[in-house]
């Protein structure tokens, strides 16, 4: 795919501008190796730019009504929803997943934009009954400011717009370094966030490879009230570290080691397909990917058969394929990650009853992989894969499952699978995770809040609560009612 053909942009974008280097990086594809384009390489100059643009932009933006605001976040949607298939092909290209996953994505992503258009005009303050029969009480919802946004390549739009989506329906304004694997999609929205009338300062994309010095800059900056971040649990609290002299609200979603729990009365069809649609989306690579299937005693043999007969019909391939289901990982260290977990686990016991070594597809396709035999000791279960692996852990009581659940200091999201309702909603309670999903793998959507406990973040993206992050709550009291 020629990307300077397609109209995307390769440059980065700070106040309205489209910014180029001679220090370039190259954007790969992950199927074939080949480049597919390249963009700046910029640095801690252009990130102290962009919060010059960002905070220029700010008090106007902040001005119009929820409803100007709006108007322009539903022209950005429609422009993103007319683009799909061009958006799909360019996600597909350098992030690698199936076309038809990278389809829905573009409409997931879009959604955030719709829904946070919506939203933001219910940004309601309240009135609060006096005290004092001279006084009135009343609150008001105001954009927090300067938001900074940090996003992963698992997901290279719809990261962006979770979070940008509400920031700019709130008022504030955004600089946003996207991953330096996938920057395509963030300036291909930007483009088109342009196009639908968003002011020069109000987005901002800053591309680059040293993410160390982008971040200190926009950590360290006190006109930066407001830090995004989706990614590892190890540079989540290096981030709240450095912006700790500043206090700047942080929401941050962070690593996973999802759970999912079969219970002997699960119905065993519903169960396989919720696992294969949790465990293997996007080759395994997402926060919420199920990275430990607790099985109960009396059905884990049927249910291991199961899943690696229904494993086995997934295909593996380059994403542009319609039929594949399956495209490679995002770069060679997260081959050799599988590669190692998976030996140390075979080496400790564990069986491969599927896949479990490499294809001759290319150096970064991995095959879908069911593993049993794993005991909750194993760095397989210990550590998140993010990968197409599912490792099968027997277990006999309810408590037992819901103990091996809880046993991470992670707490993201969890999954179970029982037909017994009272089971159901009590083991839901009973699991450390900011997501349950019951008889379901598929959880997300832009209506719902999105986030963790533990060390799986703090704060909560999409829904009411998601609008609620970019928004300061101030009191204010009027005096002297006669």
């Amino acid at each position: 795919m020629n990307i300077v053909d397609q109209g995307f942009p390769t440059a980065a974008l700070i106040d309205g501008n489209w910014i180029t280097s001679d220090d370039v990086f190259p954007v790969l594809d992950p199927a074939s190796g080949l480049t597919v384009a390249s963009v700046p390489n910029l640095g801690a100059r252009e990130a102290k730019m962009a919060v010059d643009a960002a905070s220029r932009a700010f008090p106007e933006w902040a001005a119009k009504t929820a409803k100007e605001r709006a108007i322009i976040l539903r022209r950005w949607f429609d422009l993103i929803t007319a683009q799909t298939e061009r958006l799909a092909l360019l996600m597909t290209t350098e992030q690698g997943k199936p076309i038809v996953e990278a389809r829905g994505e573009v409409a997931y992503g879009a959604s955030f934009i719709e829904w946070f258009a919506e939203e933001g005009k219910r940004a309601y303050g309240r009135t609060i009954p006096t005290t004092v029969a001279s006084k009135r009480y009343v609150t008001l919802k105001q954009p927090i400011g300067v938001v900074a946004a940090i996003t992963p390549w698992n997901f290279p739009i719809a990261m962006i717009t979770r979070k940008v989506g509400p920031a700019l329906a709130a008022g504030c304004t955004v600089v946003v370094k996207p991953s330096e694997e996938t920057p395509l999609c963030a300036l291909a929205l930007a483009k088109l966030g342009i196009e639908a009338g968003l002011p020069p300062g109000v987005l901002n994309i800053v591309t680059t490879l040293d993410a160390r010095s982008v971040g200190d800059v926009w950590c360290r900056d006190d006109r930066v009230r407001k830090l995004s971040f989706t990614g590892s649990t190890a540079v989540g609290k290096q981030l709240f570290r450095q912006s700790a002299d500043t206090l700047k609200k942080l929401t941050l979603e962070l690593g996973g080691n999802a759970p999912i729990l079969v219970f002997d009365d699960a119905h065993l069809e519903q169960a396989v397909a919720g696992t294969i649609a949790c465990k293997f989306r996007n080759a395994g690579q997402t926060c919420v990917s199920a990275n430990r299937i607790l099985v109960q005693a009396g059905i884990y043999d049927r249910f291991a058969a199961a899943l690696a007969e229904a494993t086995s019909t997934l295909k593996v391939g380059a994403g542009r394929n319609e039929q594949t289901k399956i495209g490679p990982v995002i770069n060679q260290p997260a081959i050799a990650k599988i590669d190692s977990l998976i030996e140390r686990a075979k080496a400790d016991g564990a069986k491969v009853l599927i896949g479990g070594s490499t294809v001759p597809d290319g150096p970064l396709f991995y095959p879908p992989t069911v593993m049993t035999g794993i005991t909750t000791d194993m760095d397989i279960v210990r550590q998140e894969i993010f990968g197409p692996v599912a490792s099968l852990i027997r277990f006999d009581t309810e408590a037992d499952a819901v103990r091996m659940a809880n046993d991470t200091p992670f707490g993201l999201a969890a999954y179970l699978f029982s037909q017994n309702l009272s089971r159901a909603w009590r083991v839901a309670e009973k699991l450390d995770a900011g997501m349950v999903g019951i008889n379901e793998g598929i959880i997300s959507n832009e209506v719902v809040p999105f986030g963790g406990v533990k060390e799986s973040g703090l704060g909560r993206e999409g829904a009411v609560e998601g609008l609620d992050e970019y928004l300061e709550t101030k009191y204010v009291c009027l005096g002297a009612i006669q």
